[in-house]
């Protein structure tokens, strides 16, 4: 009875992201075009952030139950953030052979999303102190 809230707050959380990243990557596709996989990238480079900026928050001396973090990390990032999107539209362009989109979806996607950990990394220490 008592995971009945944990994974409560997972399936709540995790709709939350779903429609979060519909919208997210929706105006993303919207404001850059769907030429590329703009939507993918922007919820990977925001999920990354997230992420991050999260971690630093659980490790500080802030007050966060675990609940709530597993359904923020589980539930709404899990939910947010597209690998799956993402490697499926990298094979796509491969089999369609085209092999620069293909290269640039993966880079894209790494530099950012590993640029964006780091800048979450920074605003959450900036956010709650810390070395």
């Amino acid at each position: 009875m008592r995971e009945i809230l944990p994974v409560s707050l997972v399936a709540v959380f995790g709709a939350v992201g779903a429609v979060s990243r519909y919208l997210v990557s929706g105006w993303a596709y919207q404001l850059l075009g769907a030429r590329f996989a703009y939507g993918t990238l922007a919820v990977n480079v925001i999920g990354c952030f997230l992420l991050a900026l999260l971690v630093q928050v659980v490790e500080s001396d802030f007050n966060l139950s675990p609940h709530l973090r597993t359904a923020l990390a589980i539930g709404f990032l899990g939910a947010f953030t597209t690998f799956s999107t993402f490697g499926y539209e990298t094979f796509y362009y491969a089999q369609e052979r085209a092999w620069l989109l293909a290269i640039l979806n993966v880079l894209a996607n790494l530099v950012f999303g590993l640029l964006a950990v780091w800048v979450g990394f920074i605003a959450g220490r900036a956010l709650v102190g810390g070395a």
